[in-house]
């Protein structure tokens, strides 16, 4: 049953990849663009707090993401972040055996918000815990990321590959914002400043895993497990070569309880250096 269910997916995958783009980029220059440096006051509101925002581009990208997927794939559910602010108990859809798109309408809200081209549409296939697709789509600067499991990672058609560190160079690391973490989060991530490592806070999670594809960023290294960051960017970077791992040396699962922080990485060995530091920092910390 899961290989026929997994032939049906990769058969879909084969004949409409190129509707999901479709629809991704329509989104984006439907409620997006439009917005993007024009967005008045009474279109951006507060979640969590003032680092957490929230614009009438991220709820109605997410909308129209959602009927779209959804009927391009029947049976398929929803994972958007907008949905889960809304009703948390939609973020179950990723622990059963339905096809989910996991959504992130505007990844890096906050630079859209100020007028920063560094934000990102985010989609991702998954099932069983598994992602099978990606789609990461800068609209601003016109870019568009595409992995399929198994098949590679491509940035406008063109194949990526993550590489590896250059010898002897300082680890260039992206870190979650210090206003996203809890002290003992803070604490480990604070290993990262060591000899030989150069951490930096991170912008859109997307973008920084596309520059870990594309072998211009060593690895990001993230406290918080929220899917929608982290579905995309993950196949993106497993299928350009590179590799990601929890604190305890396993890979990241989207469903969740993940030892916190992780990394993804260039390549093995670059994750597990990043890993062990952030394991030892952990592990002292109690």
């Amino acid at each position: 049953m899961i290989e026929a269910m997994t032939e049906t997916i990769d058969e879909f995958l084969a004949r409409h990849s190129a509707d999901v783009e479709e629809a991704v980029r329509k989104a984006a220059a439907a409620e997006i663009l439009p917005r993007f440096r024009r967005l008045a006051e009474h279109e951006v509101d507060q979640k969590s707090g003032p680092h957490d925002l929230v614009t009438d581009a991220d709820r109605l990208a997410e909308r129209c993401l959602t009927d779209v997927l959804g009927a391009l794939l029947p049976g398929s559910l929803v994972v958007g972040e907008e949905a889960v602010h809304a009703n948390p108990a939609t973020y179950d859809a990723l622990q059963g055996d339905a096809p989910v798109w996991i959504i992130d309408p505007v990844d890096g809200t906050r630079q859209f918000v100020h007028g920063d081209d560094g934000f990102c549409t985010l989609v991702a296939l998954a099932q069983r815990g598994t992602v099978l697709a990606s789609w990461t789509y800068a609209p601003a600067r016109d870019q568009l990321a595409l992995a399929v499991r198994g098949q590679g990672a491509f940035l406008d058609g063109e194949p990526l590959s993550a590489g590896s560190p250059a010898p002897g160079r300082d680890l260039a690391v992206a870190t979650s914002h210090p206003d996203f973490t809890t002290d003992e989060q803070k604490r480990a991530l604070c290993a990262l400043w060591t000899d030989g490592v150069a951490p930096r806070p991170c912008g859109s999670a997307g973008l920084e895993y596309l520059a870990v594809a594309r072998g211009e960023l060593d690895a990001v290294a993230f406290s918080w497990e929220a899917a929608w960051d982290h579905a995309a960017g993950l196949l993106l970077v497993e299928e350009a070569g590179g590799a990601h791992l929890t604190g305890t040396g396993e890979s990241f699962r989207v469903t969740g309880g993940n030892a916190l922080p992780f990394t993804a990485a260039r390549d093995t060995a670059t994750a597990r250096r990043v890993a062990t530091l952030l394991h030892t920092a952990l592990h002292t910390a109690s």
